[in-house]
């Protein structure tokens, strides 16, 4: 995260508080570059560096990046076991330059199935950037919005088999609170690149109320413009949260 690039130096109004993006579209990239899809993947952090100080200079609180879903272990094992390495690499990279620059790392996910390495990796990640209070970094590895859920009404319903909870007492708020996510802000704003229209089961309860921003931009070329393009979009919407405006 170097911070010797200058800052965007237009004037935004009505920053999200919490922005996720789904950060789409290093493979299509790669492929038009003629090479291989993990070239893709490793000129993506390039844009995960451009978006973390981004986000920094524009007093955003936190930045949820979803790095690698549930899903993605269907990929060619050649591509999953790239991604790995590349995660591990990214860590070991990145950590103290985020420690630097106050940033508070965080992995969301079912981390159970990655390598025990990589697990040591990032429980030393976070506990070198714990006490940060600048800009919260979620990565979202091995995650799914499903798998969130899911989680969360297990724990529920452990307490109601142990006579700790009874079912009416289960709310959307209680469950709310099992979820990942649950003691940060809510997440205002979406953004997915790469052409896409679609949530890919990220952050399924959580965004219930976002705004949503789709651009063909693939994620290796985000770059400052098109996130400030992305805030000036969620500037103009009118936000209602279910109810209606009153004159």
């Amino acid at each position: 995260m170097s911070s010797n690039q200058s800052p965007i130096t237009h004037k935004i109004f009505c920053v999200p508080k919490h922005v996720a993006i789904i950060m789409d579209g290093n493979g299509r990239w790669a492929k038009r570059q003629g090479k291989m899809r993990v070239f893709g993947h490793k000129f993506g952090v390039k844009s995960v560096r451009r978006s973390i100080r981004f986000a920094v200079q524009h007093g955003i609180q936190v930045l949820t990046l979803y790095a690698f879903s549930s899903e993605n272990w269907k990929r060619p094992v050649q591509e999953v076991n790239a991604l790995m390495e590349l995660f591990v690499h990214a860590l070991d990279g990145e950590v103290k330059s985020l420690h630097k620059h106050n940033v508070r790392l965080k992995i969301i996910g079912d981390l159970a199935r990655f390598s025990s390495c990589l697990q040591n990796q990032i429980h030393r990640s976070e506990e070198l950037t714990k006490n940060n209070d600048g800009l919260i970094l979620n990565i979202a590895a091995n995650y799914g919005g499903r798998w969130d859920i899911m989680q969360g009404v297990k724990i529920l319903a452990t307490q109601v088999k142990t006579n700790v909870l009874q079912p009416e007492d289960i709310t959307e708020d209680l469950l709310s609170k099992q979820v990942c996510l649950y003691d940060l802000v809510p997440v205002d704003l979406v953004i997915r690149t790469g052409g896409e229209h679609r949530v890919s089961n990220f952050l399924l309860w959580q965004i219930a109320y976002s705004e949503f921003y789709f651009t063909d931009v693939l994620w290796p070329d985000f770059d400052e413009l098109t996130f400030e393009s992305a805030l000036n979009a969620f500037a103009q919407r009118e936000r209602r949260f279910g109810g209606i405006n009153t004159p």
